[in-house]
């Protein structure tokens, strides 16, 4: 009988699991719809555990950033010291120090950076040195909201980590802007972009299709030709978008390069390690009883 009775219950819940998992499969292209674009794939040099950044591909991402991003963006945990250290898109191991570097110190000398005179303690205007920051093109949040229409721009220094998609979603949303769908009411000072999240819904007339995507408040950063490669690539809006995700994919993680390295050599000696300790193990006790 208590049999029976269990059998009966384990029955039920596997109706009530199945239940489940229908509605939950009925509901996917409901929740589908309105939905943000599944992220492009750059095909990144770095991606995967052996991947490493190409510099020529660093330093045209770093002229789109320091060109086009650097005007409403900052990178307030960058130094230009960091564009000469190994794996950055300057280093030189002819170098004596990444300070030294002449091309970070002739990038570094191009800005002007807020200071102090120690003489008479009043502010002044100086060329930048290589141990600087880079400058912000704004003194404050409240000001880069007031130039922005209420939004002030966000910081890039590790926008690569913080974002789910890494340099992806930086490569796809650069690309994701398209012509606003038919019934979809948008305010001034709002883009459409096929990859930024969203639901817009509550903006489309009732019983309408609701198109992928969201409202985003940077308007499209990147035109053809925009930019001049000084190794003679084309300049399209898919090769900046490509190149300045890889960059600021750097920036977020300068050491990323390095740590794999490390990595596979700690996997490596654990591997030898555990032989050895296997056939010590094997030596030692041959021919015990345990």
């Amino acid at each position: 009988m208590i049999l029976q009775t269990n059998i009966r219950a384990m029955k039920k819940t596997l109706v009530l699991i199945a239940a489940a998992a229908g509605l939950a499969f009925a509901a996917q292209p409901a929740m589908a719809e309105g939905a943000a674009h599944k992220l492009r794939d750059g095909g990144f040099s770095f991606d995967g555990p052996f991947g490493a950044f190409h510099q020529g591909q660093l330093q045209r991402g770093y002229k789109v950033y320091r060109e086009v991003c650097a005007s409403c963006h900052s990178m307030n945990l960058m130094h230009f010291r960091t564009l000469a250290e190994p794996g950055g898109p300057f280093y030189d191991e002819h170098q004596a120090n990444a300070a030294e570097n002449r091309f970070v110190k002739a990038l570094a000398k191009e800005v002007q950076i807020a200071d102090i005179d120690t003489e008479t303690g009043e502010p002044v205007m100086r060329d930048g040195t290589a141990a600087d920051r880079f400058p912000s093109p704004y003194p404050n949040a409240t000001a880069a909201a007031a130039a922005n229409g209420g939004a002030a721009p966000p910081d890039l220094s590790v926008m690569a980590k913080a974002r789910h998609g890494g340099a992806n979603y930086i490569y796809s949303l650069l690309t994701g802007y398209e012509a606003v769908p038919a019934g979809l009411q948008i305010r001034p000072g709002q883009y459409y972009n096929v990859y930024m999240a969203g639901d817009l819904t509550p903006f489309m007339p009732e019983g309408a299709h609701v198109p992928p995507g969201g409202f985003i408040a940077m308007p499209n950063p990147l035109m053809e030709g925009q930019v001049t490669y000084d190794d003679g690539t084309v300049a399209s809006v898919e090769q900046m978008a490509k190149d300045v995700a890889a960059y600021i994919a750097w920036a977020s993680d300068p050491k990323q390069v390095q740590r794999k390295q490390a990595g596979l050599g700690v996997l490596i000696f654990l591997f030898l390690f555990a032989g050895v300790t296997y056939v010590s193990y094997r030596r030692i006790w041959q021919g015990v009883a345990h």
